[in-house]
């Protein structure tokens, strides 16, 4: 059987197999939120969008970037490098390992920060810097080192977005000359010697302990405070009570002088009579008071002149009580005898 092949069919054949091979070398799908930079000759040419493109074979090839990734294997982690020609635009995340740094108190710390990055310009990133993701990183680090080396440990603690901000905003410029946006820089850990984290135990122990005891010494300032004006309000109600009552007592003994008066007639000697007899009073209600102070009690001299008087008060219209009432008991009969008369007439009328 002769198996010979016309050179017709052969060459058929052969334009069927580099057209294939065209078409599946030529034939580019770009998934979404990738791109692809496409070198012809060796130069660059153009970039490859989400969707179909096609290319030339041989002529026109795909240019690799350089990505440097991290997996954390328990506490280590574990560098990766791979050439990628599928560029990825979407925002990635970064985990570089902890990084010792010195703050401005001589303390050395341990720092775990992660960085959260995006491509913008993929040709910027294949160009302008030979492994984009080990620069950022040793950007990030360098940067990190920087800002946490102007501060106190104290500080470092509690203004972390302020660092994370510092970061960010020191990032940015050289980060956009590689087609790079920086979106956040976020401090993830800080560790501390173990002689430092004592310390610090011991000084937060003591400051709760200084803020217990103000805010006890405050609350004790408030009361004796309070109790002061307390008994300040106290002492000004009690001596407004005294005036009062020192005024109603006072104007009852006038109205009492007065009743006196009109009732045994309000001349001269009579007033200095009266006048006389209180004070008479006045001596004898202190006399059990005086006795109480000591065994002996000293009478004044004029004391005698007032007993007199109070004793002449009495054997002329005796106790003024007395002269109030005979006085009121008059005054009531009067009027009674007055009321039966008006009666009288108008019954006779």
């Amino acid at each position: 059987m002769d198996l010979s092949i016309s050179p017709g069919l052969l060459i058929s054949l052969i334009i069927v197999v580099i057209g294939v091979l065209i078409i599946s070398k030529g034939l580019v799908i770009v998934r979404q939120s990738e791109v692809m930079v496409i070198e012809r000759l060796g130069s660059f040419h153009r970039v490859l969008e989400s969707g179909i493109n096609i290319i030339i074979p041989f002529i026109e090839q795909p240019r690799a970037i350089t990505m440097l990734r991290y997996r954390k294997m328990g506490e280590d982690y574990t560098a990766i490098t791979s050439d990628e020609t599928r560029i990825d635009r979407r925002e990635t995340v970064m985990d570089f390992p902890g990084q010792p740094v010195v703050t401005t108190d001589n303390v050395t710390v341990r720092i775990n920060g992660a960085l959260y990055y995006q491509i913008i310009d993929p040709k910027r990133a294949v160009y302008e810097v030979e492994n984009m993701s080990q620069a950022v990183e040793v950007l990030a680090k360098t940067t990190l080192r920087s800002v946490v080396g102007k501060m106190e440990l104290d500080k470092l603690f509690e203004s972390r977005a302020e660092v994370n901000n510092e970061i960010q905003a020191a990032m940015e410029e050289p980060a956009s000359k590689w087609g790079v946006k920086i979106s956040r820089v976020e401090v993830q850990d800080i560790a501390m010697p173990e002689e430092v984290e004592s310390a610090m135990r011991l000084q937060m122990a003591a400051e709760r302990k200084r803020r217990a005891t103000v805010t006890e010494a405050e609350g004790e300032k408030s009361a004796a405070i309070a109790m002061a004006q307390g008994q300040r309000e106290s002492a000004i109600l009690n001596a407004q009570g005294d005036k009062e009552s020192a005024i109603l007592r006072a104007q009852g003994e006038q109205e009492s002088i007065k009743l006196v008066l009109s009732a045994i007639g309000d001349s001269e000697e009579n007033k200095r009579t009266v006048v006389g007899y209180l004070l008479g009073q006045s001596y004898i209600k202190g006399l059990p008071n005086m006795a109480k102070e000591g065994e002996r009690v000293f009478v004044p001299y004029e004391s005698s002149a007032l007993l007199g008087s109070m004793g002449m008060f009495r054997e002329m219209a005796g106790s003024p009580e007395d002269t109030v009432a005979n006085h009121l008991k008059n005054r009531n009969s009067s009027e009674s005898g007055l009321r039966s008369g008006i009666v009288g007439g108008a019954a006779s009328t």
